[in-house]
C-alpha cells in the first residue's frame, strides 16, 4: 500500500509536470483518477497501521467498521491503478494493455494472497 502510494505520488508530481507543460485531455483525466485515490491509499495506510497496532483493544464492532473502511479505501485505491494505465495508454496502446493486463494479475494475486492469510 505504501508503495502504491508513492508510486501514485511520483506519477501526479512528474506527469503534473508535463501537464502544464505539454496540455493533454487523456492525461489531465489520468491525473484526476490518480488524485482522487491518493487520500484513500493514506487513510488505507493508517487504518492498517492501526489496526495492527491495537487490535487486541478494539472493541468486536468497532472492528467491522474499520474493516469496511478499509475494503472501501483498498478499492479506490485500486481504482487510481486505471489512471496510471491511461497514461500508459497515451504513451502507446501496446503499453497500455501490457500494464493493465500486469496490473489485474498482480491485484488478483494479491487479493488471493490476503484472503489465504490467517
Amino acid at each position: 500500500m505504501a508503495a502504491m502510494l508513492g508510486a501514485n505520488m511520483a506519477f501526479a508530481l512528474f506527469q503534473g509536470i508535463e501537464q502544464q507543460n505539454n496540455p493533454n485531455t487523456m492525461r489531465l483525466i489520468a491525473l484526476v483518477i490518480i488524485v482522487v485515490g491518493i487520500p484513500f491509499q493514506a487513510v488505507w495506510f493508517m487504518i492498517q497501521a492501526f489496526i495492527m497496532e491495537y487490535s487486541e483493544r478494539i472493541e468486536e464492532h468497532s472492528m467491522i467498521i474499520l474493516l469496511r473502511l478499509n475494503i472501501v479505501c483498498q478499492l479506490t485505491s485500486y481504482l487510481s491503478i486505471s489512471g496510471i494505465g491511461l497514461i500508459f495508454f497515451s504513451l502507446d496502446w501496446m503499453i497500455g494493455i501490457a500494464f493493465t493486463l500486469s496490473a489485474l494479475i498482480a491485484i488478483v494475486m494479491v487479493r488471493l494472497a490476503m484472503s489465504q492469510a490467517p
